[in-house]
């Protein structure tokens, strides 16, 4: 079987157009705006609605949250235009048991908590702007991933 076929069963193609659009648009908001576009700060911004408690109120939090949900909200529509647009419509399934899916999703947040940033902040926009910190989070996140997904392998079997 070829190697790039059982890697990205689905075609490399979609995923490397999709790279050039996150890129093209995070390069794009910090051109125009300034702004760094890091998905794990949405998260807290968007609690700031809700929560009264003063981490939710700091000034980071609440001054950002109207661009960050816009922001968030064209990845959604993103996606949606995408799978509207170019897929076949096949909902993807995985065979990855929900509690194993909402143990990893507890584990990043706490990640990205610990870390200052997620993927998109310290990965993309970090290291797009030469941030040595950026450089050590992704380095760590990916070894990380690598010493998880291969114990999770284990564990799955």
């Amino acid at each position: 079987m070829d190697s790039t076929l059982s890697l990205f069963p689905l075609g490399w193609q979609h995923y490397l157009l999709g790279g050039l659009f996150i890129g093209a648009g995070v390069a794009l908001l910090f051109v125009f705006t300034g702004l760094v576009g890091g998905m794990s700060s949405v998260f807290s911004s968007t609690w700031s609605y809700l929560l009264r408690q003063p981490y939710f109120q700091q000034a980071r939090y609440t001054g950002s949250r109207g661009w960050r949900l816009v922001y968030a909200a064209g990845l959604v529509l993103g996606a949606l235009v995408w799978w509207l647009g170019f897929s076949d419509g096949t909902p993807l399934t995985t065979e990855v048991p929900v509690w194993a899916l909402l143990v990893g999703g507890f584990l990043v947040g706490y990640g990205a908590r610990l870390g200052n940033g997620c993927t998109s902040g310290h990965g993309i926009c970090g290291l797009g702007s030469l941030q040595w910190p950026s450089l050590l989070a992704v380095l760590t996140f990916m070894a990380t991933a690598f010493i998880t997904a291969n114990l999770a392998a284990g564990w799955m079997a």
